[in-house]
């Protein structure tokens, strides 16, 4: 289950006339501690604003969900009621749970909304839906191909062996190599240890 936290960032921006202003943008960001999401949020600003910033804020949010679409110009932040039955006290139970969806308008947040909900069986409502100030999402994705290597360890390439030759007289094809042969040496020489 993904926790996100949700990072308020303050800095001097200058506008397309040449003014400068300061401004104070929230990111949501996909972390595991706190200092996770510093960490991130430090990395992901950095590379798109210029000068310096202030991390001034970071509060866990109460997003279970996001639902990206790469023609959203918006967040739309929903909040959706699903009625339970609490088998104890034999009552219904209402638990709120928030939503975050890219979309160009409301109508289109709605849609997009209804079909990333379409796995509920239960039925739920849909209590508001209203544009957020969250200006940028970031989830967090382990980067496996780029990671690199530990000194401990080698690439692949470097550890398989190569063959040495092969025997074409024979009907099967078979590829020595030369870890093949040693290993053949070294049982000879034991079979004539223990013979002698």
């Amino acid at each position: 289950m993904q926790t996100w936290f949700e990072c308020k960032v303050k800095y001097v921006k200058i506008d397309d006339d040449g003014r400068e202003r300061k401004v104070s943008e929230v990111y949501l960001v996909d972390a595991v501690t706190f200092t996770d999401a510093e960490t991130r949020i430090i990395q992901n600003v950095s590379t798109m604003v210029r000068g310096e910033f202030i991390v001034d804020n970071i509060k866990k949010s109460n997003i279970v969900e996001i639902y990206p679409h790469e023609n959203g110009e918006w967040w739309y932040k929903a909040k959706i009621g699903i009625v339970t039955i609490d088998e104890k006290a034999g009552k219904e139970k209402k638990i709120n749970n928030y939503f975050l969806v890219a979309a160009d308008d409301i109508k289109q947040a709605l849609q997009r909304l209804e079909e990333g909900l379409s796995y509920i069986l239960v039925p739920y409502q849909t209590t508001s839906l209203a544009i957020c100030n969250i200006v940028d999402v970031f989830p967090y994705f382990e980067d496996n191909v780029n990671k690199p290597i530990p000194s401990n360890l080698k690439p692949l390439a470097q550890v398989t062996k190569k063959p040495v030759f092969e025997d074409e007289d024979l009907d099967e094809e078979v590829v020595y190599s030369a870890d093949e042969e040693e290993e053949d040496e070294i049982e000879e020489e034991e079979t004539d240890d223990d013979q002698e």
